[in-house]
């Protein structure tokens, strides 16, 4: 009997290092074909460490924050060989999309001061490979109601991508505590707190506010409005860290990277570390152990209202996560679930796929929820005006209401990146402000030729990369402003009072496929 378990054993380890060994090798195979290393992704930032964020005030970030610019611009931009000084190189100094030749790199940490005495504290996250830049939009709406808006550069981000190979989400926590500090200090005791989170750190939005729960020392928000928040991503990102084992013997250091590509965005990676994925997952994976684990306590009643806008069509985060793993657990608290879906209207409407009518059924818990969803869509038949279809928490029947809105014919859906920007916005916006230039218009192209000539794929350009409904989201993020003392906004688009008849109901929507982790900004 022995003798036969241990022949098994034997042939079990066996196995196991043949897969082992098979797997080294197509990795090892792969990365050796791909482009090299350059220096944005050799050189690793000092940043503050986690303690030393626990004990900084905003000051003493911002000044380490100078030194790490400082130090990106002395090893990397004025270290370029001749043949990195190209214009869709941003590390290069003479390239029109270099972020130090704009009047603000959007890059570092801002705070926005409003007119007169501070109505409230505000505090803007970013997503994963992103900087500041993405919420900045939202950032001066809040501004013009009266709200202190600090958006932090969260460690990592916003200099070169190497910076994303150490990084841990812990870190990211640590920078979000201290960007809440200077909030609230900015804006006096006893006002209301809000926190804005768009993908990552739309997950760090609410890790911070379940700790609120737990640890009386932190401040518990008032509101949680999130963007295309990462609760959950693909499962491949739970062996991302696999991927990176070749990286360990120093001749197949490309092995530490899931993606490398030319830098041209002023305010994102392209590149993707295999760190970025593997923290991603653990960040993730820690936010729905945490808001299970509470919920069965009975303890997120003391959870503020959270405020989600996502795309139905989602590459990057999971949309069945969200509800499942956060709207589903979440008790009657005036909570809300906003999805954009897809447009059964658009020129390629022909070439979607057929499961799209069935699966949001799938994906959204039937009626009554307790809490209030919204699903943006067209009407269908050929027609791109778009409704506004609502069920109330507690209730089961759908309410349909124009919205005196329409959908792009050319736009089949919204995608992860594109729910903060609107369509005005200088670098993703599809009709650019000229005054709000960036070097490159990459929401803007449409450009065709032949394959093979562009230093980018089709896909990254034909992704959809700002929100033609970000007037109807501004509206619907105001209305949190209405208890609040505060000057006049610009006006928004509301949804009409009228109801649109039952036989004319929406459609359902799409569900999204699971994440590619190389796509999550």
């Amino acid at each position: 009997m022995r003798r036969w378990f241990m022949r098994w054993v034997r042939r079990i380890v066996a196995v196991i290092a043949i897969v082992a060994i098979t797997f080294f090798g197509a990795r090892v195979y792969e990365i050796e074909g791909g482009p090299p290393l350059q220096l944005w992704h050799s050189y690793i930032p000092r940043e503050m460490t986690r303690a030393a964020m626990e004990r900084a005030d905003w000051a003493g970030y911002i000044a380490a924050e100078d030194a790490i610019f400082d130090g990106v611009r002395r090893e990397v931009t004025e270290k370029l060989e001749p043949a990195q000084q190209v214009p869709s190189n941003r590390y290069f100094s003479g390239s029109p999309v270099n972020p130090g030749r704009f009047a603000q790199d959007w890059n570092r940490s801002f705070v926005l001061k409003p007119e007169g005495e501070p109505q409230g504290a505000a505090v803007f996250l970013h997503g994963l490979t992103d900087a500041p830049y993405s919420l900045r939009h939202i950032a001066e709406d809040y501004r013009r109601h009266g709200f202190v808006a600090v958006g932090i550069r969260l460690p990592g981000h916003g200099t070169v991508p190497g910076g994303l190979t150490q990084v841990d989400w812990e870190d990211w926590t640590a920078a979000t505590r201290l960007a809440v500090r200077e909030a609230e200090r900015l804006a006096g005791a006893g006002k209301p707190l809000h926190v804005i989170g768009y993908s990552n750190g739309g997950a760090l939005a609410l890790m911070y506010a379940l700790d609120a729960i737990e640890n009386p020392k932190l401040s518990r928000p008032d509101r949680i409005v999130l963007m295309s928040p990462m609760v959950g991503v693909t499962r491949f990102a739970r062996f991302a860290g696999l991927a990176g084992l070749p990286a360990l013997l120093p001749p197949f250091a490309k092995a530490a990277w899931l993606n490398i590509l030319p830098e041209f965005n002023p305010f994102k990676y392209n590149s993707f570390p295999v760190n970025a994925a593997r923290q991603s997952f653990l960040l993730s994976d820690a936010l729905q152990r945490r808001i299970a684990e509470l919920a069965s306590a009975g303890r997120l009643t003391s959870l503020a209202p959270v405020l989600t806008f996502q795309s139905v069509l989602d590459h990057t985060v999971s949309t069945r996560a969200i509800i499942s793993a956060l709207y589903d657990q979440l008790p009657a608290n005036g909570s809300e679930l906003v999805l954009f879906d897809l447009n059964r209207s658009s020129k390629v409407s022909p070439l979607l796929t057929q499961a799209a009518d069935d699966t949001l059924e799938e994906i959204l818990t039937p009626p009554p929820r307790r809490y209030r969803t919204s699903v943006l869509a067209d009407a269908g038949g050929g027609s791109t005006n778009v409704f506004e279809r609502v069920t109330d928490a507690g209730l089961s029947e759908a309410r349909t209401v124009p919205l005196g809105l329409t959908y792009p014919s050319d736009v089949y859906s919204l995608s992860h990146i594109a729910i903060p920007f609107p369509v005005s916005d200088g670098l993703y916006g599809t009709d650019p402000d000229p005054a709000d230039d960036f070097g490159i218009q990459l929401g803007a192209m449409a450009e065709r030729g032949e394959r093979g000539a562009l230093i980018i794929g089709a896909d990254t350009l034909m992704r959809m990369s700002s929100n033609p409904f970000y007037p109807y989201m501004i509206g619907r993020i105001d209305e949190g402003f209405a208890a609040v003392a505060a000057p006049p906004a610009a006006p928004a688009v509301q949804p009409a009072p009228a109801t649109v008849p039952a036989d004319e109901a929406l459609p359902p929507v799409l569900a999204p496929e699971e994440a590619v982790p190389s796509q999550a900004p």
